[in-house]
């Protein structure tokens, strides 16, 4: 058994993150494609960011949105934060699980198709 295991779980707990994040996972678009829209947006204002994605013609565009809603949402509600005063810290898309399909061809034999997932994160911070 650990040694001192309260002691450390209560340093964990105050040193977790106080910046407002929020994440989505198995997103069913590649982290590839994702990545091309949260560079555009990425170091903005919220203000800026949400103008920036409303105009995006990608299909990445409207899961990032939502996520950029909710994390703002989580850093009214749960940190009593004002909007007008938050940028994006820290906006990354890792590769999820790929789903594997198979499709036919010829002579009987078959083809792998990739349907590729990605996990995206997004961390909100203050304007000093």
């Amino acid at each position: 058994m650990a040694t001192r295991s309260k002691e450390k779980a209560a340093a964990r707990r105050e040193s977790a993150e106080k910046r407002p994040h929020a994440t989505a996972k198995y997103i069913r678009i590649s982290a590839r494609k994702v990545k091309i829209v949260i560079d555009l947006i990425r170091g903005k204002s919220v203000k800026e960011a949400r103008a920036i994605l409303l105009y995006c013609p990608k299909s990445a565009a409207e899961p990032v949105s939502k996520l950029l809603n909710s994390a703002v949402a989580n850093a009214e509600n749960n940190l009593d934060l004002n909007s007008d005063n938050l940028y994006i810290a820290e906006i990354y898309a890792n590769q999820g699980p790929t789903l594997m399909r198979f499709r036919p061809r010829s002579r009987g034999s078959a083809s792998r198709i990739r349907k590729r997932t990605s996990h995206i994160s997004i961390v909100l911070d203050q304007v000093k």
